[in-house]
């Protein structure tokens, strides 16, 4: 049976969920069905995890960058343009999937424009949303829609993104697959070591109740707030202490606000980490304070851990946090509120793990190798149709 190129194209591989999970899958694709090929831009801490898969070809882009730079946005059109043409074999199958905004528009186009008609997109979140200007948010719809015209499929990671895609017009129903966003769930159900002494590392003291967030320092994840919230907090807790783990843009705020509020050494910065499942075993409350989302990776990945959450109402998080049931949600930006609820929780041990627990038994349709077979069920299901359309012979899956 002739092998089926896959081709995922994504804008940066900063340590995300979308990022990850477009790792995970170029690196366990199917060997005998697929030949995995990644394109990316050449910033993000998982460019020297990228190098070191097996039996995937690794092509990086300087010019693809997450921001608008015509210039750049022209000459990485074209670099990926040229990949896929070489890539395009006569008598051969491929199909690009594309993940994240830039990569989105960019990849998809080059991949018409290469003659390659079966194209996928992963929407993690829209590149559009109610904070922008509203120009702005009408030009992004706008791209969007336009670009669907030559997309076969788009992946969402939560109902609520359906819905939204749909009622903006930039998808039919029809073009519309969920699949959720994974988690090596087993990575943090069986984690090892000593609590206390991870506290301890990370630079807390072990008897004091940690609360973290894990998120890219932008915008979108509101940072600032949680960083209030921390204060809050501390002002009704005094022997606690509060977690950002991740880095970005806005990080010389963070550390600003942090001075002005005087929580210097009661937020600890921790950057890009490698080891989310030991943080997370020893933590209290993870608190996520997005303005909008797809569906964070970071939830489940609570969930598994027996994690309560604090966070805001916000796209699909409801389809993973069930209020009062393993955490709680608030509107964006009520921060009384999202304090309110990280000191009941922390002065409520017993609900806290209560919740933690529920939590654990609704994770497991965030299973990642359950994504997996879900993307290959897709591609297995794209190809058969486009043989058919062709009236070309349809090859058993199993061959």
């Amino acid at each position: 049976m002739n092998k089926t190129t896959v081709v995922h194209i994504i804008t940066k591989l900063e340590l995300g969920g979308a990022q990850q999970n477009t790792l995970f899958t170029v690196a366990n694709l199917e060997r005998s069905k697929y030949e995995p090929v990644l394109i990316s831009g050449t910033e993000g801490i998982l460019v020297e995890d990228a190098k070191k898969l097996k039996d995937v070809k690794i092509y990086l882009v300087p010019e693809l960058v997450r921001a608008i730079r015509p210039f750049k946005d022209v000459v990485s059109f074209l670099k990926i343009r040229r990949i896929l043409k070489e890539l395009k074999k006569p008598f051969s199958n491929i199909i690009v999937h594309t993940h994240s905004s830039k990569a989105g528009i960019l990849g998809r186009w080059a991949a018409r424009v290469a003659g390659i008609n079966l194209i996928i997109h992963s929407v993690h979140g829209f590149s559009f949303n109610g904070y922008q200007p509203s120009f702005l948010r009408a030009f992004y719809i706008f791209i969007e829609r336009v670009t669907s015209h030559v997309t076969t499929r788009f992946i969402l990671v939560s109902k609520a993104n359906i819905e939204k895609g749909i009622a903006e017009r930039i998808f039919s129903k029809e073009k519309a697959v969920l699949i959720r966003s994974g988690i090596d769930i087993r990575e943090f159900h069986e984690v090892k070591g000593d609590r206390m002494k991870k506290k301890e590392e990370l630079g807390a003291d072990a008897r004091c109740p940690l609360v973290a967030m894990i998120a890219c320092f932008k915008a979108q994840k509101s940072p600032l707030d949680f960083v209030k919230i921390a204060r809050i907090v501390s002002d009704n807790i005094a022997a606690i202490r509060f977690l950002l783990v991740g880095d970005g843009v806005l990080r010389s705020e963070i550390e600003e606000l942090i001075k002005k509020l005087g929580m210097d050494g009661k937020i600890l910065l921790l950057g890009w980490r490698n080891d989310i499942p030991e943080i997370l075993s020893c933590i209290d409350v993870l608190v996520l304070t997005s303005l909008w989302e797809g569906l964070p990776r970071v939830f489940p990945q609570a969930m598994a851990s027996g994690v309560p959450v604090v966070a805001t109402e916000v796209d699909g998080a409801p389809e993973a946090i069930k209020n009062g049931i393993n955490g709680y949600l608030l509107p964006p930006k009520d921060i009384n509120a999202m304090a309110e609820k990280v000191i009941y929780l922390i002065g409520h041990p017993e609900k806290a793990q209560e919740l933690g627990e529920k939590g654990k038994g609704l994770v497991e349709k965030f299973d990642i190798w359950k994504m997996l077979a879900q993307q290959e069920e897709l591609y297995a299901s794209l190809l058969k149709s486009d043989k058919e359309s062709k009236n070309e012979p349809v090859q058993n899956s199993s061959g």
